[in-house]
């Protein structure tokens, strides 16, 4: 097993640009001891459904596992990052098919593939809204808390990502070496942050959340209280996080009518030159959905580079 608690603080980038941007991210929270528990276990034909906690530098988290029956072990797992839409009472249940936009169960299409998936609620999203009101908005004010404190809200995320894969790692099942990350929209933002700051990512998929700084600037598009960091967009851009990948492979994709897919091309051509062959991309004349055949190319990507090994 790989050792748990990766720190990307403490890696040495080549020109000073993982300095850089960590220091505008802010301090990182402290990483707590893995020791993870599962909660309850639901019998779904090819695979079985755990719902576990794990801890996090907020608090307990609960997640949901998908762990296919009669497959040879380990296995390759994928972290399934859910949507945003401004529906706060959504989260993990909506990409293990639970509820929700049945387009958005990628979590459990993929356990029927033959993967271990993983996934865990967002600060801000149903077990994880703080407020009797499960579909209260709470992350500006999670931003805000932050910001006065000389923090950010995208720092916390990130750890929560590096304490997810901690817990999948703890896992005999997991093969820690075949590790992916699959999201839509808000979770596309967060596959292309993450590997950045977490090398244990073999491959991701950024769906529907390419979107640059420099094209939410608008009315329309906007930005995200999770992606807020000051001082951020004066000296980078999202391609700038492509210069922190190790060793992933990348998948960018979006629709053509898509509002935040816009710059998808630049982004495209700028993971070309960065990346290389890790790099790939997929570009439908649609909106902003991720509908089937969508699905099929980014579990196709992650078959290459996760599975046939």
């Amino acid at each position: 097993m790989m050792t748990m608690g990766y720190d990307a603080r403490t890696a040495t980038p080549p020109d000073g640009t993982r300095e850089a941007i960590a220091g505008l991210l802010g301090p990182r929270p402290d990483r707590a001891p893995m020791c993870g528990s599962v909660m309850e276990v639901a019998d779904c034909g090819t695979y079985a459904r755990e719902r576990v906690t794990y801890p996090t530098s907020t608090g307990p988290v609960t997640a949901y596992v998908c762990i296919p029956h009669e497959r040879p072990r380990p296995m390759p797992a994928v972290f399934c990052h859910h949507q945003h839409a401004s529906r706060f009472a959504l989260g993990k249940s909506e990409v293990v098919g639970l509820d929700g936009d049945p387009d958005q169960a990628y979590a459990h299409e993929l356990a029927e593939r033959g993967y271990i998936t993983f996934a865990p609620d967002a600060l801000g999203f149903e077990a994880r809204v703080p407020v009797d009101d499960p579909s209260a908005n709470v992350t500006w004010f999670e931003l805000a808390r932050r910001l006065v404190a000389g923090r950010t809200l995208l720092a916390t995320c990130l750890d929560d990502v590096s304490a997810g894969i901690d817990y999948l790692i703890s896992r005999e099942e997991v093969a820690d070496d075949r590790i992916g990350f699959l999201g839509h929209s808000y979770g596309g933002r967060m596959a292309l942050w993450a590997p950045a700051f977490e090398p244990r990512i073999a491959a991701s998929v950024s769906h529907a959340g390419c979107v640059s700084y420099r094209e939410s600037d608008s009315y329309e598009v906007g930005f995200q209280a999770e992606f807020v960091v000051p001082g951020f967009a004066d000296r980078f851009d999202v391609e700038n996080l492509l210069d922190l990948y190790g060793n992933t492979a990348l998948l960018i994709s979006g629709g053509t009518r898509d509002p935040y897919s816009r710059g998808i091309a630049r982004l495209i051509e700028e993971a070309s030159t960065r990346l290389g062959t890790r790099a790939e991309s997929a570009v439908y004349d649609a909106g902003h959905e991720f509908a089937r055949h969508m699905r099929a190319r980014a579990y196709d990507f992650l078959d290459h580079h996760l599975q046939d090994r």
